[in-house]
C-alpha cells in the first residue's frame, strides 16, 4: 500500500488566540480524506533544527496529531505545539545540539559563530517523511517559510500576529481578540483616571506598525501615536492637557505603539538582539509620561497593554478566521500548490504568495488613515474599503 502523505504543522513566534483552532482544523480537514496524516512539530522552527530523527528521544519535537488529541484544543488559547523565536538561518553553533554541531561542515557560517542550518532542516524534513508543511506565524516565522519555499518545499503559511502587519493580507489571526481586550482595558481604566483626574498613557504592541494603537484608538475615540509618524512632543502634551480640561470627568487618554517616537527622540532599545535582529524597546509610554509631567505638571497612569492581550481564548472572529485559514491551507496543499499563504484581500478570503521578507512589515497608510495634526485615526468615509479599512 502507498504511504500516506504526511503534513507537518508548526507555530512560531509569539502565541496569539486562535492558533489551536488552526491546528485542529488542519487535522480535521486532512483526516477527513484518505491518504493524509498530520504530525505536529513542537517549538516552531526549533523542532526542525534540533530534532534528531535517529534518536528516539529526539522525537520530543514531534507529536502525531489526530481527531482525538486535537478534539478540544480550540477551546483554549496559546499553542498546543508550543513555540519559539528560532531563526534557522542565524543560529549560534555552540547552542545547537551536539548531533548538529557534529555536522558543522554542512553549514554555512553567516558570521562569527553564527550558522545557517537550512541544510539540516531540509535533511530532517526528508528523513521524517514530511511531504508538506503548514507554518503558522508572523513576519519572522514566515520569513523562514519563504526560504524553504525557495528550496522547493511544498509549504503553505497561515498569518498570525496581534500587530496585523503581515504583507499580502488585511487580517492576521489574533488581531481581533487583542483589540477586543485592549478596548475593554481602556474602557475599564477610565473610571480610575477620572477618579484621580489623571492622563492615561497606554503602551500597546506594534514594533514597526501602528495597527494595534490605531484601531484601539478608533473604537475607544482617543488619541494615538504610531511608528509610521514621529509626533511633536509639545503638541501632544498641549492636546492632552486640553482634553483633560474640557472633559467633565477631568481625564484624558493616549495609546502608543511600542515603536512610536517623537521628533528629536528616536526609538530607544536595550539588551541583545534576538535571532531575527530585534532588541527590546524602552517603554515610550513611560518616557512620554515623564516628559509630560515636566512640561505640564500633569500626573499620569501608565498602562502596559502587551502580553495580557495575547493570552486566553480567541474571540468569535479569530476562531472563525483561524478555521477558514486552516481549511484553505489544506486545500492549497491538496491541490499541489507551493509557496502560498492564506489571506484576506479586499475583505475576501483568498491565497497569495508568502511575502518576500525584504519588504518588511505592512504599515499604516498614514495619509488616508491617520490625522497627523490631532494624533487621531481618520474617521472620514470608509465606503468601498475592506472591513479593516486598508487594502493589502
Amino acid at each position: 500500500m502507498a504511504r500516506s502523505k504526511r503534513i507537518g504543522i508548526l507555530t512560531g513566534g509569539g502565541d496569539v488566540p486562535g492558533l489551536n483552532a488552526v491546528i485542529k482544523s488542519v487535522v480535521y480537514r486532512s483526516t477527513s480524506q484518505q491518504g493524509y496524516e498530520v504530525v505536529g512539530i513542537r517549538r516552531g522552527w526549533e523542532g526542525l533544527t534540533h530534532v534528531n530523527p535517529a534518536d528516539p528521544k529526539g522525537h520530543e519535537y514531534l507529536v502525531p496529531l489526530d481527531r482525538t488529541n486535537t478534539r478540544i484544543i480550540d477551546r483554549t488559547g496559546g499553542t498546543f505545539l508550543h513555540t519559539s523565536r528560532t531563526n534557522p538561518i542565524r543560529m549560534p553553533l555552540l547552542k545547537l545540539p551536539e548531533h548538529v554541531q557534529a555536522q558543522a561542515g554542512k553549514l554555512r557560517e553567516v558570521s562569527n559563530g553564527i550558522v545557517d542550518t537550512t541544510p539540516i532542516v531540509l535533511e530532517n524534513l526528508e528523513r521524517l517523511g514530511i511531504d508538506y508543511l503548514v507554518a503558522i506565524g508572523g513576519d519572522d516565522t514566515l520569513s523562514y517559510a519563504s526560504v524553504l519555499a525557495k528550496q522547493g518545499i511544498p509549504i503553505v503559511a497561515v498569518p498570525k500576529t496581534m500587530d496585523n502587519d503581515v504583507q499580502n493580507t488585511e487580517y492576521c489571526v489574533g488581531f481581533s481578540t487583542a483589540m477586543t481586550r485592549a478596548v475593554d482595558a481602556i474602557t475599564r481604566v477610565r473610571t480610575t483616571l477620572g477618579s484621580h483626574e489623571r492622563i492615561g498613557v497606554f503602551r500597546i504592541f506594534g514594533r514597526d506598525a501602528g495597527f494595534t494603537a490605531l484601531y484601539a484608538a478608533y473604537v475607544a475615540s482617543v488619541r494615538c501615536c504610531i511608528p509610521e509618524h514621529e509626533f511633536n512632543l509639545d503638541r501632544l502634551v498641549d492636546l492632552l492637557v486640553a482634553d483633560k480640561r474640557d472633559n467633565p470627568s477631568r481625564y484624558a487618554l493616549v495609546v502608543m505603539s511600542e515603536g512610536a517616537s517623537w521628533v528629536g527622540r528616536p526609538v530607544q532599545e536595550y539588551g541583545e538582539a534576538d535571532l531575527f535582529g530585534h532588541r527590546k524597546k524602552v517603554s515610550v509610554a513611560e518616557a512620554f509620561a515623564h516628559e509630560m509631567e515636566k512640561r505640564s505638571g500633569e500626573q499620569s497612569v501608565i498602562v502596559d497593554l502587551t502580553y495580557e492581550l495575547r493570552s486566553g481564548d480567541p474571540d468569535f472572529l479569530d476562531k472563525m478566521v483561524a478555521t477558514a485559514f486552516a481549511t484553505m491551507a489544506f486545500e492549497c496543499l491538496d491541490a499541489g500548490a507551493k509557496n502560498r499563504m492564506t489571506a484576506v484581500k479586499n475583505g475576501c478570503y483568498t491565497d497569495t504568495e508568502i511575502p518576500d521578507p525584504s519588504r518588511g512589515p505592512r504599515r499604516v497608510d498614514v495619509e488616508n488613515m491617520y490625522d497627523t495634526d490631532r494624533f487621531r485615526p481618520d474617521y472620514a468615509t470608509k465606503k468601498d474599503l475592506p472591513i479593516f479599512m486598508m487594502k493589502a
